[in-house]
């Protein structure tokens, strides 16, 4: 794969247009983390963000590709829960890009194949200008990689723990996406959500984009019997 190619790659994996920094809540003991991913990072070359299931990791790293969209080299986002549709050649050359963020680096572990092109395209993003942000399920320390040389690179970032929200920030959550669909969102009729549905983010979100279209087609503001009634419940 020519140097070129890896500009050709942003192209395979797209990215979720409401997926940015203005779209996403930050609780104060995250703030240091997203602020670090916000702002460029170009003094912070390899970092690594882990958090639980529905915290935001997916989102803070599209997040981090659309701010780098039109620039100059591009950037690259790889969700390794999709790495049986991948192919590891895929790394080769991304140390031309000016970002590569690469998603749930847990999926990959113990798949030899995949472990040793991460390691040799760490290797080579480390002696660039390209910046790394990656992201699991648990700590560097924690994944059961079984490169260990690997093992020792992922250890070596800038790791932050991204903590998930509580309830009350969740509500947050859907009132600031409502809002910027234009829909105003009350705080009864998010508890109502919130009480019978999942509290995982990605299912929340999925929920809004229901009530959205229902709203849109009715024409009604979002109120508890519109919820029951789009949601059968």
């Amino acid at each position: 794969m020519n140097p070129q190619q890896p500009d050709q790659l942003t192209l395979g994996v797209s990215l979720d247009d409401n997926a940015t920094f203005e779209n996403f809540l930050v609780a104060a003991r995250n703030e240091q983390a997203v602020a670090t991913l916000a702002g460029g990072g170009r003094s912070e070359q390899l970092l690594l963000i882990w958090g639980s299931t529905g915290c935001g990791l997916t989102h803070l790293l599209q997040a981090a590709c659309h701010r780098k969209a039109g620039r100059q080299h591009g950037s690259l986002y790889l969700p390794m829960r999709e790495a049986a549709e991948l192919h590891p050649e895929i790394l080769q050359g991304v140390n031309s890009l000016s970002l590569v963020c690469i998603d749930d680096v847990q999926h990959i572990a113990g798949n030899a194949q995949w472990e040793t092109a991460l390691f040799t395209a760490f290797n080579a993003i480390r002696d660039s200008h390209t910046q790394l942000i990656l992201a699991a399920h648990s700590a560097p320390a924690a994944l059961p990689i079984q490169l260990q040389d690997l093992h020792s690179r992922l250890q070596s970032c800038l790791v932050f723990h991204i903590s998930e929200l509580d309830d009350r920030e969740k509500l947050q959550v859907l009132q600031l996406r409502a809002r910027n669909r234009g829909m105003e969102l009350s705080d009864s009729v998010g508890e109502f959500i919130l009480q019978r549905a999942e509290r995982n983010l990605a299912v929340l979100m999925n929920i809004l984009d229901q009530l959205d279209r229902v709203s849109l087609s009715q024409q009604r503001r979002l109120t508890i019997p519109l919820v029951k009634a789009a949601l059968g419940w």
